[in-house]
C-alpha cells in the first residue's frame, strides 16, 4: 500500500451556490449552501485515501469547534490526523466560496493569524516511512521542513505550487515534482505562455515540472519536449477542490508507477470525476470508479 504524507493547511469551506458569480456590490440569494472541509493538502489527503493510499495529514488547527470539525471529517475519510497540532485559544482557517451554475467559483480565504508558522516540530516525525510527501505552499515553513526531511530520507516530494504571497522557489528547488496551477506558474516565472513558463521554472531545479489548466488538462516537460494530457469531458457541477484532488491522485500514481504520462492521465481522471458532484470532497472517486471511468476511454 502506498503511504503518503500531506503537509499543509486545512480550512473550513462555506459554499454558496448561485446562478451567476457577482460582478459588483449588492445582495444575492444562494440556491444551496454547504459546509465542508477544504484546504489544498487536506483535500489532497482525502483524495489519496479514497484511492486506497495510507495517508497522514500533517498540519495545524485551532482548538475551536471548527478545528474539531475539520479533523473529524478528515478522520471519517480514513486520513490519520495524529500528527496534526491543535493550538490552544487559536482560531482555525476558513473560506467563503461562491459557485455558479457552470461550476466556476470565487474563493475568499481567511488564513488564521493564530496558527504559528514555525515547523521545527516536524523533525519529531519519521519521514522515511512515506513513499511520497506532498506539500502545499500555504504553510511555507511546514513545506520547507517536510521536504528537507523527506529528501534526507530519500523520499519522493511533490509540491502543490499554487499562488501565495511568498517566494516559492526554495520549495520548488526541493521538490522532485512541482505541479503548478496556471496562476502559480505565471506568478513565479512572470510568463503566461505555458511552454515558456515551464522552461523558466525548469531552470530552477532538475525535477519534473507540470502545470494544470482546468478543463484543458495538464502540460509538462519530458526529455525537453512539451507534453500534454487533455482533460476529460464531463458534466461539470462544481470545480471546487479539483486542483487539490489532482495533486492527491498524482501523489498516489507517482507512488506506484514511474510513467509520467500515465500518472497525469490518472490524476486528470480523478479530478474530472470530482467535478461532477458539488463540494470539494463529495465527488472524489475511489479506485474502482476511476478504473471504470478510464476504461471507457480506451
Amino acid at each position: 500500500m502506498t503511504r503518503i504524507a500531506c503537509v499543509g493547511i486545512t480550512v473550513q469551506d462555506r459554499l454558496y451556490y448561485v446562478e451567476k458569480l457577482p460582478q459588483g456590490g449588492g445582495k444575492y440569494v444562494a440556491n444551496d449552501y454547504r459546509e465542508i472541509g477544504g484546504g489544498p493538502a487536506a483535500t489532497a489527503a482525502v483524495a489519496a485515501a479514497r484511492l486506497g493510499a495510507k495517508v497522514d495529514f500533517i498540519g495545524r488547527v485551532g482548538d475551536d469547534a471548527t478545528g474539531q470539525t475539520l479533523l473529524a471529517e478528515l478522520a471519517s475519510y480514513g486520513v490519520n490526523v495524529g500528527y496534526t497540532r491543535r493550538y490552544p485559544q487559536a482560531r482555525s482557517s476558513q473560506s467563503a466560496v461562491l459557485v455558479d451554475a457552470q461550476g466556476e467559483r470565487i474563493i475568499i480565504n481567511h488564513p488564521s493569524p493564530d496558527l504559528p508558522e514555525e515547523a521545527g516540530w516536524l523533525s519529531e516525525i519519521d519521514f522515511s516511512q512515506y513513499d511520497v510527501v506532498l506539500a502545499d505552499v500555504r504553510w511555507h515553513q511546514g513545506a520547507l521542513a517536510a521536504f528537507t526531511l523527506a529528501r534526507r530520507a530519500g523520499v519522493t516530494t511533490l509540491l502543490d505550487a499554487d499562488v501565495t504571497p511568498q517566494d516559492i522557489r526554495p520549495l520548488v528547488a526541493l521538490a522532485d515534482h512541482a505541479a503548478f496551477s496556471e496562476p502559480g506558474l505565471a506568478r513565479m516565472t512572470g510568463e503566461t505562455e505555458v511552454e515558456k513558463g515551464l522552461r523558466l521554472a525548469k531552470n530552477d531545479k532538475n525535477g519534473q515540472i507540470y502545470v494544470t489548466k482546468g478543463k484543458q488538462g495538464c502540460f509538462w516537460l519530458e526529455n525537453d519536449q512539451l507534453k500534454h494530457q487533455p482533460g476529460f469531458k464531463v458534466e461539470v457541477v462544481d470545480t471546487t477542490g479539483a486542483g487539490d484532488v489532482f495533486h492527491g491522485a498524482l501523489a498516489v500514481a507517482l507512488g506506484s508507477q514511474p510513467d509520467i504520462a500515465q500518472a497525469v492521465r490518472y490524476a486528470n481522471a480523478v479530478a474530472a470525476l470530482k467535478c461532477t458532484r458539488p463540494g470539494g470532497r463529495a465527488g472524489i472517486p475511489n479506485c474502482d470508479q476511476t478504473g471504470s471511468f478510464l476504461a471507457s476511454f480506451v
